[in-house]
Formats: structure tokens, C-alpha cells, sequence
């Protein structure tokens, strides 16, 4: 049973217990960081400016493990990424299946230094296999400096989910999640997070019973040490579960009002709640973060996929924290004021974009690759295309080899995040494809076996599936003509391919490509010519629940590709635009 507080009793809770002047309860709005941002570590550090810092992961994604902070708690700014330099880990190039890379990290400040803890995972070793996990530190004595960022240093350890921990002896710790289908428990070590040297791993919990306990963190409080856990895997029976010791060696006494926080079983919006942390705020008062997904009890739409989420939380002396129920709109304690000066390159979380690739210019901080890329394969304004970003095909196309690697040749895509329930995204495309499969357009992109494209491509004429919207235009020739194809690929029913003749008075003509999430459920894809968008049409309207899956969220780019074959023709892309159009909560 989850211990629940009525937010509107915070104060009166507040001032009886603890003693406390109760400011006035702020209003705010779920998710804080929408979009791809799971498994959240958020800290507040006073030496800072008061600034609150949170990082999440990545997976394949890079940058990676992206770090946004606010000084009111409601506006966040991207300022870097943790991981922005493939010599810090090389060995995320080498990562097969889209469950691999960078899982959920732990961000923490201690003695002027930010640490960062995580775990590159290569999902497609045997469960057993100890290689599977490389557990990970990195350091830096400025979070607002990408080359701050330490290369990786190593440990040792079966799991993954890995945090630190400072004991009040001065000694440092480490504690993780043992890879549970090998035996599932949280292990604790001492450590040394300058060299990874790690004493031996000890078991200090096994949970209350939940699937896969991991996420664990270790908070010093009032005497005792609480820790704090997910467990029943990152579905629909996630959790947030605590247990408390007078050792951090145990035994931890599990809380009777397990679970702290969860919507298992409930008709709520905010599903797949779990792996949480804490943190404090100027006035002494207690935040949860954790990762939602906004899907419903159906779990079968939510193509941003697991997302970041905030409530309050009360913590009596000696007592175990209260967290208050979660929602789309919350009520909680009161925000600092309103702060927009921080620093950093990318944009506040709720912004669009308005990209016009100028001269000199590089591209935004909140642009995303797969993988690393490859610099050559992106040009900013080249002098023959200016406020172009000019992309050069790769021989592998966005599934690449098999859906889950893709060698050291890489990817030619780059893209943003979907964070918005319902958005426009659109750019326009000067392609001028000279052979066969030469293709280049947009894509709804999730993973390598989970992605919806709209493709300029060149085909034989015959190849058609179908006369372009609102013409009558067939043929049986086999001559190479461009077409738009729309193709998909997941582990669930995709609609067919679609291949229709771009109309032979836009050939050679710049167009504009499209997608559109008009409800919560659908996409739709669409083309025109940029300088007539009346004449726009819709090519598919396509379910998002192929883009519905797995760890990570959508993100909305441009790729180019020859499709395996030996075209070199480069596509240029313009005007790049990312509109919001409106968030569901509820």
C-alpha cells in the first residue's frame, strides 16, 4: 500500500512535525524533463549557485548522458553532456542491440568535485557472462565544461546501476544492482573512485520481493543509513521501495509502508514509475524524482518513452520519507523564484526549434546522434549550399546490419528529441539522387529495429505503389525516377511500404518534409513543395505504437544513406523547425 499525503496537508504536516514555517505550495507540471530522460539523478549544490543538476541516460544515444539544470526547480536548460568525446569511451561504438550502452547513471557532488557513476552494458552477452557489465566513473571540477569531463575510469562489479556513497568515517563507497538473473540483490563496496580499485562486494539487501532490485541509493539521515530501490522491473509493476540501517553494511529493515512510490495497477496516465532519488532544496525541503512513462494501463502508446518526473516529499526525523502521490499536475513545496540565468549551450527544456544552419555556426547542443558520428558526414553551410547542413550518405541505412549494430562506419542521422505529445517538426530537403536507393528524408527514429521514415529515394518507376496524393500518374517503365517512400520496421505490424513518384515539377525542386503527432496516438507524414506548402500532402497516417518500446524515447531527424550500395550523392538540408503543440498529462 503506497503512504499517501494529501499534497493540500503539506503545510500543516509540515509545521506540526517538523517545525517548520510552510511557504506557500507551488503548482507545477509533470514530466520536468519530457521525452527521452530516464532513470534521473538529480542533486542540489548550494556551492553552485544554488543550482540543481540532473543527468540521465543514454543508451546508444551521443552525447550522452545529457545534464540539464535549473535554479527554480521548473525551468531546466541542457548545459553538456557527461559523455561528449569518444575517447572518454570508446567502446560505445561497439555496442550490439538497442538495449545496450549507457544505462542509468548516478550524478553526486562531494569536496568541490562532480561524479558521475554508470554502466555501459553490452545487452547481447549471455546473462551470465561478468563482460556484459562495464562499470564506469567520471569526474570533473565543472559540469558546465564538456572537457572537464574525465575519461572513463573502470571497476569492477556483476551489475550495473551503480552509485556512491560517503560515509561520515570518511570512507566512500559504491552500490549497485547484482545482474538479478544471475542472483538479484543490491551489493555494496568500498571504493576508490580515482583508481575503480574496489574492495569485495557484499550483499546488504535483497528487496521486499520485486523483480530485478536496482537503481540503489544511500542517504545518510538523522543516524541512519536509507536505502532506496526500484524494483519490480521498468514495466507496469515498477516501484520505489526503501529499507534503513544503523550500518551501512546492514542489516536494512525493509519500510512497512513499501512501496514509496508507484502507480502499479492504477488507471493513472504516469505509468512504469520507478527508479528514483532525492534530493533537497534551498529550504531544507525533499524532492523524488523517478521515471514515468506516459502510456496508461494499456501501455501501448507512449513513444517518448520513459521520462522524468518530480514530486515532494516529506521526511520526518527517524521516520521513512513520504512521497505524495504522482500526477500530471502537482502541488508541492515552493519553488525558488523564477531563475532563467544559467549558463550552458543547449535550450530550456520546453523550447522549440527555429535551426537555420548559418555560417559558422555549430549545431545545437540538444542535437543527437546514434552512436558516435563521423564529423566528416556533417557540414554546416558548405559555400556551394549556404544555411544548409549538408549530409553525406552512409553505406548502412538506419536499420544498419541487423538492427542492433552497426560497425565502425556508422549512421548518417542526426536528430532531437520528440518532447511534446503533440508537435510539427518539418525541414526542407534539396536531394538530387543519381542512382539506385540513394535516399535521404526524415524519420520518427527509436532505435535501430524501431523507426518510421520518409525517404526521397531513387527507384525504378515501376516500383510504385501508389500515384502521388491527388494525382493519377502510373507507368511500367523500370527507368530510375525519385521517389517518397514511407517504410517502417519493429517488432510489432508496421503498416506496408509506400512508394510514390515525386510529381516531375518538383523533380529537382527543393521540398518540404513533414511529420505531425496530431493526437496521442498518430503520426502523420507528409510532403510538398517549400515554396507552395499548399500543396502539401499526406503520405501515411501511422500509429506511434511501432515507436512504442524498449528503453529509450523518439527522437525526430534527417538521415541519408545509399541503402548498401555505392551512391555518394549528399543530401542539404533547411530550415529546420520543431513546434510544440501541446503536452497530455492526464
Amino acid at each position: 500500500m503506497v503512504h499517501v499525503v494529501k499534497t493540500a496537508a503539506l503545510c500543516a504536516f509540515v509545521s506540526l512535525a517538523l517545525g517548520k514555517t510552510c511557504v506557500q505550495n507551488s503548482t507545477y507540471y509533470n514530466p520536468i524533463l519530457p521525452g527521452f530522460h530516464p532513470d534521473p539523478s538529480c542533486i542540489f549544490v548550494p556551492e553552485w549557485d544554488n543550482t540543481f543538476f540532473c543527468a540521465s541516460s543514454s543508451f546508444n544515444a551521443f552525447p550522452g548522458i545529457p545534464l540539464h539544470a535549473s535554479k527554480d526547480l521548473e525551468n531546466w536548460k541542457l548545459i553538456g553532456h557527461v559523455l561528449n568525446r569518444r575517447d572518454q569511451l570508446p567502446r560505445l561504438a561497439e555496442t550490439n542491440r538497442s538495449t545496450s550502452g549507457i544505462w542509468a547513471p548516478t550524478l553526486r557532488f562531494n569536496d568541490g568535485t562532480f561524479w558521475l557513476v554508470t554502466t555501459l552494458v553490452d545487452d547481447d552477452r549471455a546473462t551470465e557472462d561478468a563482460s556484459r557489465w562495464d562499470n564506469v566513473i567520471f569526474k570533473s571540477d565543472d559540469p558546465y565544461d564538456a572537457l572537464a569531463w574525465s575519461e572513463a575510469i573502470h571497476f569492477d562489479f556483476e551489475g550495473y546501476d551503480t552509485s556512491p556513497v560517503w560515509d561520515s568515517d570518511g570512507k566512500v563507497y559504491i552500490v549497485g544492482g547484482h545482474a538479478w538473473k544471475v542472483f538479484p540483490g543490491i551489493l555494496l563496496a568500498e571504493a576508490d573512485l580515482d583508481t575503480g580499485k574496489v574492495g569485495e562486494w557484499e550483499i546488504i539487501w535483497n528487496g521486499t520481493g520485486g523483480t530485478a532490485p536496482e537503481g540503489p541509493h544511500i542517504y545518510l539521515k538523522d543516524g541512519w543509513y536509507y536505502l532506496l530501490a526500484a524494483e519490480g522491473g521498468t514495466g507496469l509493476e515498477h516501484m520505489v521501495t526503501m529499507a534503513r540501517s544503523k550500518s551501512i553494511h546492514g542489516p536494512y529493515e525493509a519500510n512497512p509502508a513499501n512501496p514509496l512510490l508507484t502507480n502499479a495497477n492504477t488507471t493513472n496516465y504516469f505509468q512504469t514509475v520507478g527508479h528514483a532519488d532525492m534530493f533537497q532544496d534551498p529550504s531544507g525541503n525533499w524532492w523524488g524524482v523517478a521515471l514515468s512513462t506516459r502510456s496508461g494501463p494499456e501501455y501501448l502508446y507512449y513513444p517518448m518513452g520513459r521520462e522524468t518526473i518530480m514530486v515532494p516529499v516529506t521526511w520526518p526525523d527517524n521516520e521513512f520519507p513520504i512521497w505524495s502521490p504522482l500526477n500530471g499536475e502537482m502541488n508541492g513545496w515552493g519553488f525558488p523564484p523564477e531563475n532563467l540565468e544559467i549558463e550552458g549551450p543547449g535550450p530550456i527544456i520546453t523550447e522549440g526549434d527555429v535551426i537555420n544552419f548559418e555560417p559558422g555556426s555549430t549545431l545545437p547542443a540538444h542535437f543527437t546522434y546514434w552512436r558516435y558520428t563521423i564529423p566528416e558526414s556533417y557540414t554546416i553551410s558548405p559555400l556551394d549550399h549556404p544555411n544548409t547542413l549538408r549530409l553525406a550518405p552512409s553505406k548502412l541505412n538506419l536499420t544498419a546490419l541487423n538492427g542492433n549494430y552497426a560497425g565502425p562506419s556508422g549512421q548518417t542521422f542526426v536528430g532531437r528529441r520528440q518532447q511534446d505529445t503533440l508537435f510539427t517538426y518539418s525541414i526542407n530537403i534539396d536531394f538530387s539522387p543519381t542512382s539506385l536507393e540513394e535516399e535521404a528524408g526524415v524519420s520518427v527514429f527509436l532505435t535501430q529495429n524501431h523507426h518510421l521514415d520518409l525517404g526521397v529515394v531513387m527507384l525504378p518507376a515501376n516500383s510504385s505503389t501508389a500515384p502521388f496524393p491527388g494525382t493519377n500518374h502510373s507507368t511500367s517503365s523500370s527507368e530510375l525516377i525519385p521517389q517518397l517512400r514511407f517504410r517502417g520496421i519493429s517488432y510489432v505490424p508496421v503498416p506496408n511500404d509506400i512508394v510514390v513518384p515525386v510529381p516531375e515539377a518538383w523533380v529537382d525542386k527543393t521540398l518540404r518534409l513533414e511529420i505531425k503527432a496530431h493526437n496521442m496516438t498518430h503520426y502523420s507524414m507528409s510532403a510538398g513543395p517549400a515554396n507552395a506548402l499548399s500543396e502539401m500532402r499526406t503520405i501515411i497516417d501511422v500509429s506511434n505504437a511501432p515507436v512504442s518500446w524498449g528503453f529509450t524515447g523518439v527522437i525526430l531527424g534527417i538521415y541519408c544513406t545509399s541503402n548498401g550500395h555505392d551512391g555518394s550523392t549528399p543530401a542539404y538540408f533547411s530550415k529546420w523547425r520543431y513546434t510544440p503543440q501541446g503536452q497530455f498529462r492526464d
